[in-house]
């Protein structure tokens, strides 16, 4: 619905582009278009989620290093009277 907003589209409008492709590839080819560009949509999806596993995993490896340099440099300071 977003998408439809965003390109100010009317409901006439789908209605001649579903039309247009309907005559350019036929009845019997448009399911086959279809299941095609499903699995893309999928594969890409799943590429992305790997990148962004990929990436949460070496952010929390980068903080687990992290971690111990920063608890030996800390120190107690003791205040002096």
């Amino acid at each position: 619905m977003v998408l439809l907003e965003f390109l100010n589209m009317g409901s006439g409008e789908i209605i001649l582009i579903l039309a247009v492709v309907l005559l350019l590839f036929g009845g019997k080819k448009l399911p086959e278009l279809a299941r095609g560009l499903g699995k893309g949509i999928r594969d890409f999806k799943d590429a992305s989620e790997g990148v962004k596993r990929e990436i949460h995993r070496n952010i929390n490896v980068i903080n687990a290093d992290d971690e111990p340099a920063n608890k030996e440099t800390k120190e107690t300071v003791v205040p002096k009277t």
